[in-house]
């Protein structure tokens, strides 16, 4: 293939691939019914809640936890903080038999979220007595700052998802609870709180209807992720999967959230997405912070690229799970591809000769492919606003859309922050600050 043609058919694929899987997800989300509830107490429910410096933080969550879902356990994974969280939990668990303190210590402990979880699950099932109905107890992991629709268990506990005995996870949705705050930087000036506010408001509008459609468009492709804060699992799937891969959750992956639901999927169970109840969580208004997270990420879509064949191969997906499994497997390399394209159409348009002069006369193309790439982001501002913020203007929901297309482009760079990070093999995983947390305190976080 010359250089010029593939000036002009990749960029077309790739906005291509784009457009149809945006139109897909747009579909799904506007055909999308509520979920039936069903019937909570049939089942045992347990919450993990792994922990590294939390004390900001958790003594809050456990006591939302216990005070919401009463019949619950919960499961506060210590990995060897150096702060009063273990303190904190065990003055809680004294008080309270249903609160269990997991604690962690180096060697093996800050090595990683899965590991964190695979200690509470060895905790867990010491715990259960023998003659459990395992298929009842489900395991829901939370953030140490998460908090969970009241009614989340009834959702889950429904047809739809744990009422369907072939159903081995659930996902639901994810908010930003800070969305309303005035100053999310306290000690910073006018400008930058407004920054902050909409770097917050932007990460919320992503899960609230960007990434919700897509789990919707998954739920139908039967390719659902599982993420790290409000995922629900049955333990009879877990125990599936710790037979085979002899943990549940992968120890060194950067994704293990995601990973699960791949071998969740991989054993034979379904996992789906339940959009009408949600997880709440502290959006970060530090851009510094945000770009390592989504790097981790970027990363992990990436190192999943390995289970190509596993599910191509599996008699578990069908073929629009696997395309679609693929496509979110390959975005970090299609912004990757971009990136290149658009640094090397700016060489040849330096340099000029034939190729700049292609280029220099395609520029009307180029303009509309711009245009046409920026429509689908736009679109989304007015729906998040009439769904999660009547009380704002017409124009706010289109100029949110258009800074939803401006926030999108912070995927081009954790790509390639991504890429490079596994060309220097670095697969390290470390936690997140709390926004609560002093920024001169701790490392650069690289996980939440």
């Amino acid at each position: 293939m010359s250089l010029q043609l593939l000036l002009y058919v990749l960029p077309f694929l790739l906005l291509g691939g784009f457009l149809v899987y945006w139109a897909g997800a747009r579909h799904a989300y506007a055909r999308r019914r509520p979920t039936e509830p069903g019937d909570p107490a049939a089942y045992d429910w347990h919450f993990f809640v792994p922990c590294r410096d939390e004390e900001a933080v958790i003594a809050t969550t456990v006591a939302r936890l216990r005070a919401d879902f009463p019949a619950g356990h919960v499961w506060v994974i210590d990995d060897a903080s150096d702060d009063l969280t273990g303190p904190i939990v065990t003055a809680l668990g004294a008080h309270d038999p249903r609160v269990h303190l997991v604690s962690r210590r180096r060697p093996d402990a800050r090595v990683g979220k899965g590991a964190a979880l695979n200690a509470a699950y060895d905790a867990l099932d010491a715990h259960l007595p023998a003659g459990t109905d395992r298929a009842r107890v489900v395991v829901c992991v939370v953030d140490a700052d998460g908090q969970l629709s009241p009614d989340a268990l009834a959702r889950v506990s429904g047809p739809d998802a744990f009422g369907d005995p072939d159903t081995g996870g659930v996902q639901i949705g994810v908010r930003m609870r800070n969305v309303e705050d005035e100053r999310p930087l306290p000690d910073r000036g006018r400008l930058a709180n407004a920054y902050a506010r909409l770097l917050i408001r932007m990460q919320d509008a992503e899960f609230a209807v960007s990434n919700t459609a897509m789990q919707l468009l998954r739920r139908r492709t039967g390719s659902v992720g599982l993420g790290g804060n409000g995922q629900f699992t049955r333990l009879t799937a877990l125990d599936r999967i710790a037979a085979a891969e002899r943990r549940p959750w992968q120890r060194d992956a950067l994704l293990e959230d995601y990973e699960l639901g791949l071998h969740m999927r991989l054993a034979g169970y379904g996992v789906t997405h339940v959009h009408d109840v949600w997880v709440s969580q502290e959006a970060l208004p530090y851009t510094r912070r945000f770009l390592t997270q989504r790097t981790r990420w970027a990363q992990g879509n990436i190192s999943c690229v390995r289970y190509t064949g596993r599910i191509v191969s599996s008699r578990h997906y069908r073929a629009r799970g696997v395309l679609e499994s693929l496509y979110t497997f390959f975005q970090p390399v299609a912004h990757l591809a971009t990136l290149l394209l658009t640094a090397l159409m700016l060489v040849l348009l330096v340099l000029g000769g034939a190729a700049g002069a292609v280029l220099l006369a395609a520029w009307p193309l180029a303009l509309g492919l711009a245009l046409v790439s920026v429509v689908p982001f736009v679109l989304w501002g007015p729906v998040y606003r009439r769904e999660f913020a009547p009380d704002r203007s017409r124009l706010t929901g289109v100029l949110w859309g258009l800074a939803l297309w401006l926030y999108a482009y912070h995927l081009f760079v954790v790509s390639a922050r991504g890429f490079v990070r596994l060309l220097r093999g670095r697969t390290g995983w470390a936690k997140t600050r709390r926004n609560a947390e002093t920024a001169g305190v701790g490392p650069v976080a690289t996980e939440s």
